[in-house]
């Protein structure tokens, strides 16, 4: 027995063909329908401007204000009256007196005057004066180089004899030797200034300006015949037992 369709109309052919357009069209309609927005009519302003109305300025009256013109200009001075003088009226003229002296003037002698000299402290090193300041006890000695090594002997025997040497260990200084270095001058007064000194400690420095600061006055050193000022220094050694 033969079919009554025709096996080119058969629908379930092409079905899957069919189901997936037909997919797609139903995917494209709910992604249309999810993403559609609306809006609420009463949010929009519709403005509308008239045209035709006319637009009336109303412009303010102002005041026009009326300069005055300027003053007139002031009238001019009357001319000053010219008195005639007569050639017979005597007019007084005024003398201009010179300042230049006559010959017979005399002239005051300027007293003369006198120059003071400022004596200036000028400095000799020990080494080169050529008389060293004399230290007391050491009058006798003849010749400079004699004169300089029995002062240097006195000045190291005074301080040796003065200087507290327990003050070290007062201090707490450790143990060993110790220097301390000491300049002074002998101003042309034989005084002693401008004492200085440099050593481990204050306290140490402090003894040796006072020590120094005792010396004896001495006959000041001299260069050329004239009181100079004469630098020294000295340093002073000691030992801190245990």
């Amino acid at each position: 027995m033969e079919p009554k369709k025709n096996p080119k109309s058969d629908v379930s052919r092409n079905s899957s063909i069919y189901f997936a357009v037909g997919l797609a069209l139903m995917l494209a309609v709910t992604y249309l329908s999810i993403n559609y927005k609306t809006y609420d009519k009463s949010d929009i302003a519709i403005d509308s401007l008239n045209l035709d109305d006319d637009l009336e300025e109303e412009v303010p009256i102002t005041e026009q204000i009326i300069t005055p013109p300027p003053p007139p200009p002031p009238p001019p001075k009357a001319p000053e009256i010219i008195e005639v003088v007569e050639d017979e009226e005597e007019v007084e003229e005024t003398v201009i007196e010179s300042t230049e002296t006559e010959m017979d003037t005399e002239i005051v002698e300027v007293e003369e005057i006198e120059e003071v000299e400022v004596e200036e402290d000028i400095e000799v090193p020990f080494s080169v004066i050529e008389n060293v300041p004399i230290f007391p006890g050491c009058e006798k000695k003849k010749g400079n180089e004699a004169k300089k090594k029995c002062m240097s002997e006195k000045v190291a025997k005074f301080v040796n004899k003065k200087f507290n040497v327990d003050l070290a260990s007062e201090l707490g200084l450790p143990p060993g030797k110790k220097r301390i270095f000491v300049a002074f001058k002998i101003d042309k007064n034989g005084n002693i200034v401008g004492v200085a000194a440099r050593g481990p400690h204050p306290g140490l420095e402090k003894e040796a300006k006072r020590v120094i600061s005792l010396l004896p006055k001495m006959k000041p050193g001299k260069q050329r015949g004239k009181s100079v000022v004469v630098p020294y220094s000295l340093p002073i050694v000691f030992q801190v037992q245990d």
